[in-house]
């Protein structure tokens, strides 16, 4: 078997100042023998790539954000893809016998944001762990080949020397759909398919109805607690005023009776005269 290379060429630079600290920018040329890629990051995030396949400039920054101008950039990059050619070249002929190592890519798959019925998403897949490049991913709906809304991501590097990859679908769900993500690699024996199923959550009415009762019975206790409370007071007030069997003119809400500058006798609105054996009002 035949050694093929994918070469990597990259230019980092860094400065340092006291506002910001240390920031690293790096240009990385990744090339094969039918292709090549040139990518700009920042901290080891790809902000600017160069598509070889539509042969333009892609900015992953969100719009918000300030724009970045990198003049000449389709101009540099078709010079370094073919530089990064020359140089894969020289290398397949030194080294193209040389045994092939492969490393089969793991993949997940899983939406962007919460699943709602009728509202626009997005489902990616996540492909890491292999090498080389390429890998393939096709998507499906309901066993139904999708190719409409698929974005593919550039190739990254993982720290282990592997890559990785995304791919993302935007749909609109639908209760029921079954989409599913295939991924070919070389290193794979077949195809590996990860699937995901659009489960929505249903409400349900039977909290809203425990809710109501519990609301219901709680209201019926507090106007039976205040029935209760009302009915021992009427009682009260009708015991005292049965007690006091020598005051003439008793009601039941209120005393009509005057107190004397001193303790001892009450004077009634009629004239006449209780005498009390104990300090208290009424």
């Amino acid at each position: 078997m035949q050694h093929c290379f994918a070469l990597t060429l990259s230019i980092l630079c860094a400065f340092h100042t006291e506002a910001t600290g240390r920031l690293k920018y790096g240009i990385s040329v990744d090339c094969n023998e039918t292709s090549y890629e040139l990518s700009v990051m920042y901290e080891e995030e790809i902000i600017v790539y160069f598509d070889d396949k539509e042969d333009r400039v892609i900015y992953t920054l969100p719009d918000f954000a300030a724009p970045i101008m990198i003049p000449d950039l389709i101009k540099n990059t078709h010079k370094g893809g073919e530089f990064c050619k020359m140089a894969l070249a020289v290398l397949n002929d030194v080294y193209g016998r040389a045994p092939e190592d492969t490393v089969p890519p793991w993949s997940s798959i899983y939406p962007k944001t919460e699943t709602v019925v009728n509202i626009k998403n997005t489902l990616i897949c996540h492909v890491t762990g292999f090498f080389p490049p390429p890998v393939r991913v096709l998507w499906s709906r309901n066993d139904v080949n999708m190719t409409e809304g698929v974005y593919v991501s550039p190739y990254y590097h993982n720290i282990d020397g592997t890559f990785n990859v995304f791919s993302t679908l935007a749909f609109t769900p639908e209760d029921g759909d079954i989409f599913s993500c295939t991924v070919g690699h070389q290193a794979l024996q077949g195809p590996q398919t990860r699937m995901w199923e659009v489960e929505v959550k249903r409400s349900s009415v039977l909290p809203s109805v425990m809710c109501g009762l519990g609301l219901g019975l709680g209201l019926l206790g507090v106007m039976t607690g205040a029935f209760f409370i009302s009915k021992a007071n009427s009682l009260g007030n009708r015991s005292r005023c049965g007690s006091e069997r020598r005051l003439q003119g008793c009601t039941l809400n209120s005393f009509p009776y005057s107190i004397a500058p001193r303790i001892g006798s009450v004077s009634s609105p009629t004239g006449t005269s209780v005498l009390i054996g104990r300090r208290g009002t009424f």
